[in-house]
């Protein structure tokens, strides 16, 4: 009876723990080439829901996860992973394959192929919206969409912090 009550006791206490870091944390598995080279298909990542709540604003670099109005082959909103480029408030220009912030040409070093951002006229990111694109610019779905347009910051899952799998390339952001 004690053995019983002994592997009853350690299951509860496993659930009270997985569920408490579950509402901090939420593990994801990348389905899109997008982001690459950062992140590959079916890396396994952990995201922080926590992160603009606790730890700060969101800033430009951030990968982050967030609700787009994409729907899955279930018809539930698609969850999309891409890099933070602007906040409210900043002037996003894509000029010969290259993005220009607040007139500043962006070193990305992160971007698969340098060049490849197409061209877009200068706009502003609406205050309390981001403007967000993918590493790999040649495939990605991104801001520069109208289906994913400037992303709501009310819609983000939250901050990309860790890489878990595969075991070669673990890697805290």
């Amino acid at each position: 009876m004690r053995e019983v009550y002994e592997w009853v006791r350690d299951i509860v206490i496993a659930l009270i723990i997985a569920g408490t870091i579950l509402m901090f944390f939420k593990p994801i598995v990348v389905k899109q080439d997008s982001m690459q080279p950062t992140f590959y298909s079916n890396d396994y990542i952990v995201v922080s829901k926590q992160a603009y709540n606790v730890f700060g604003d969101v800033e430009r670099g951030d990968v982050i996860v967030f609700k787009s109005n994409l729907l899955n082959e279930k018809g539930e909103q698609k969850h999309l992973i891409k890099r933070v480029i602007g906040i409210g408030g900043d002037k996003i220009e894509i000029k010969e394959g290259y993005v220009y912030l607040n007139g500043s040409k962006l070193d990305e070093a992160y971007v698969a192929e340098q060049g490849l951002s197409g061209e877009m006229d200068a706009i502003t990111v609406e205050e309390g919206k981001l403007f967000v694109m993918g590493d790999n610019r040649g495939v990605s779905q991104d801001s520069r969409s109208p289906e994913v347009g400037q992303v709501d910051e009310e819609t983000i899952v939250g901050k990309v912090v860790l890489r878990i799998f595969p075991f070669d390339s673990i890697e805290k952001f």
